[in-house]
């Protein structure tokens, strides 16, 4: 039940008009407040405190309210009565079905040939997550791993294979692909892993090797039969690392993993859409699109469709790849997920997708977010300088929790120990507004108190460990006790609280609302523990049957949230 939903409604109804519900922090003098008599009391030519006791004695009609009273200059605090509440949780957690919508997600964006690194880290959590989300609630999603397999990079990692194994046929003019075993041509994710960096070093030095990586990479998207081939060896390996992380991180697998090349594929229905519409201009032998309108207050370039020597663009393949989802999915809305530097690529994208007609550009989302800092404050980088690894990343978090373990005196097995060092990595992400940066500091995320993933795993697992011991002891649930305890009530407040944060995590596209959810209910879930005692000798049958039932349902809403967070509970902490 989403209980703010229900009591707004109510009380919006029987006022005759939309007032905003507040849920205040402290909950001695309510359940919730509303500033409805302050806002009202101007055009109503009444004193605020008076309006505010007109209100609260119309809300105070309303069955399930126990009472009402007014605060300050007329905030009205309303507090629902108990047994609505513990009927409500009884009533279970079905989610309101809403109209389904159809949504491409594209997040991951991992490039071919390239390790990754800590800048997808968060399109990567925050894409699945978001992801996740969406299916719970009703939603029908298309998630895309957009790939980069298609551009330059292409052209400098084949050019640096060719420069170690020149004798390899793929480079032979008269290449037959029918002649070779491609078994016979092993690259390991090792070596794959060292010749983009090289590459690319030796470009920046080396004009001539430059060169000849520009040739390649023009001859590759022409259809060149020797460099395909190669393109293809390595790109199993790639794709094998890149399934290796998805696993690693607990990410659901992508339903598409397409990038600029299937993109590429489409450019002649999009060149023809904007051909017909006039909207190609030639500028210094490159074929552009002029996006700059007279609103506009900042540098708006030029969309390039064609580079000067006439080779297909980034920009170019993000509108066809649009052009394909319309064509594919027919999706209601598609959402992008970067980093915040690529927001003016998508504003120049989505306006000429708009331009074509292409798509409703009040459905285009680019969802960009911040950076990850190191303790100093700038962008987080190994210690020689290069953004870090993200299997670096990860594995630093594993040994920051075996200290961590080692300290305590705690022996716990590996996967434990990475589904502890995961909920690190993955909540310290998903806790922080998306679009801010943050430090990543992990001796910090890897403790078990405070706001930590390994803190919400810990409260599972203490949950979990109470209810086997329980067994099915009253699994039903109970009639309500003569009274409920403060931490009690709040609990059960809280998780009737769930559905609201779910929709409203959705609805601004916020992991963090979620993600900060959890943390307070973990802490509500731990003071209930501390401060209602379960299963101990002197709790009468009554009690401990409504505790255990409240141990239920705070079970089974945390393991659904900790679920959307993409994370895993281990048995034992």
């Amino acid at each position: 039940m989403n209980l703010y939903k229900y009591v707004s409604d109510a009380v919006n109804t029987k006022l005759g008009q939309s007032v905003n519900l507040e849920v205040p922090r402290n909950r001695d003098f309510g359940d919730f407040s509303t500033n409805a008599a302050m806002v009202m009391a101007r055009s109503a030519g009444k004193n605020p405190r008076e309006l505010a006791a007109d209100i609260a004695s119309k809300i105070s009609e309303l069955p399930f309210v126990a009472e009402t009273s007014i605060a300050g200059p007329g905030f009205i605090n309303i507090k629902i009565k108990n047994d609505f509440l513990w009927n409500s949780a009884a009533a279970g957690a079905d989610i309101e079905q809403t109209p389904a919508m159809t949504i491409d997600m594209d997040y991951g964006s991992y490039n071919v040939a390239k390790s990754l690194h800590i800048g997808h880290l968060r399109t990567s959590i925050v894409g699945d997550t978001l992801n996740r989300i969406a299916k719970f609630l009703g939603h029908k999603t298309i998630s895309y791993n957009h790939i980069g397999d298609w551009g330059r990079p292409m052209g400098l990692v084949i050019a640096y294979i060719e420069s170690l194994h020149p004798d390899w046929p793929f480079f032979a003019p008269n290449f037959d692909a029918d002649k070779i075993n491609p078994g016979d041509y092993t690259i390991t994710a090792t070596e794959l892993d060292t010749y983009y960096p090289a590459a690319s070093a030796r470009g920046k030095e080396d004009e001539a090797f430059l060169n000849r990586a520009r040739e390649i990479t023009a001859d590759l998207q022409n259809g060149h039969p020797g460099y395909t081939a190669l393109y293809n060896l390595f790109l199993k390996v790639s794709l094998d690392m890149m399934d290796g992380i998805i696993k690693k991180l607990n990410m659901m697998p992508f339903d598409k993993t397409l990038g600029e090349r299937n993109a590429s594929m489409h450019l002649g229905r999009v060149e023809e859409m904007l051909r017909a519409r006039n909207l190609l201009q030639t500028s210094d032998g490159a074929e552009i699109v002029t996006v700059r309108r007279d609103t506009d207050s900042e540098p708006m370039p030029p969309f390039m469709f064609y580079n000067s020597r006439g080779a297909d663009t980034y920009e170019a393949t993000d509108l066809a790849a649009i052009w394909f989802r319309k064509d594919s999915d027919n999706p209601d809305k598609i959402w992008y997920l970067t980093d915040a530097r690529q927001q003016l690529h998508f504003k120049q994208v989505f306006r000429v997708a708009e331009m074509l007609e292409l798509f409703p550009v009040e459905n285009l989302e680019h969802l960009y977010f911040g950076t990850i800092n190191g303790p100093g404050g700038q962008p987080f980088k190994t210690r020689d300088g290069n953004a870090a690894g993200l299997l670096d990343i990860i594995e630093m978090v594993g040994e920051a929790v075996r200290r961590r373990c080692a300290e305590a005196g705690k022996k716990l097995d590996d996967d434990t120990i990475e589904s502890i060092a995961l909920a690190a990595l993955k909540f310290t992400d998903l806790m922080h507004d998306v679009k801010s940066d943050y430090i990543f500091d992990p001796a910090a995320v890897t403790s078990f108190e405070g706001r930590t993933g390994p803190y919400i795993l810990y409260t599972a697992v203490r949950l979990n460990s109470v209810l086997r011991r329980a067994g099915n002891e009253c699994t039903t649930a109970p009639a309500m006790p003569a009274n409920l305890a403060a931490d009690e009530r709040n609990l059960i407040i809280e998780l009737l609280d769930f559905e609201r944060t779910v929709r409203s995590a959705f609805d601004n596209r916020a992991t963090d609302q979620l993600a900060n959810y959890a943390y307070d209910l973990c802490q509500l879930i731990n003071t209930f523990y501390h401060n209602c005692p379960i299963l101990r000798d002197d709790v009468d049958p009554q009690t401990r049957c409504a505790r255990l039932y409240i141990a239920r349902a705070a079970q089974t809403t945390l393991s659904t949230v900790i679920s959307l967070m993409g994370l895993r509970i281990p048995n034992e902490m």
